[in-house]
This record gives structure tokens, sequence and C-alpha cells, in this order.
């Protein structure tokens, strides 16, 4: 990453802290930046063997493109 995406970065963990419990990036083990997308990952799962929670995806510039969640369903 560079320093706009570092910066950009800051700002996402701002605006989520701002959030509390509404927010998206709690319970996050990894953050990843994902060049192709122009996005930050947020990996909940302490495990990287096997994980029911898909990541949330949050854009440079903040808009939440994938919330992440349970893989199933019925959780």
């Amino acid at each position: 990453m560079g320093a706009k995406e570092l910066e950009a970065l800051i700002e996402v963990l701002r605006g989520q802290s701002e959030l509390g419990r509404d927010g998206h990036v709690l319970g996050t083990w990894v953050i990843r930046y994902d060049k192709e997308r122009g996005a930050f990952s947020f990996d909940k799962c302490e495990s990287e063997i096997y994980c029911n929670e898909r990541p949330s995806l949050i854009a440079l510039d903040g808009a939440v493109l994938d919330p992440g969640g349970p893989l199933d369903e019925a959780f």
C-alpha cells in the first residue's frame, strides 16, 4: 500500500469506529488491501483453516461493498 491507501484505511477505521457495534470491522483479525477492487477486506476469522464468516469489504472512499457476515444464514 502507498500513502493514499494508508490514509484511506485510517479514515475507514475512524468512520467504522464512530459506528460502534453497528460498524463492520469489529472482531477483525486481519486487514488486507485488494488493489484490483480498491478496497479493504476485514477478515474476522482467527483460523485460516476453517471460517464460517465472509469478510467485510470496504472501498477506499468508505463505501461498504459487502458488510460481511455468516456464510450460513442459520447463524
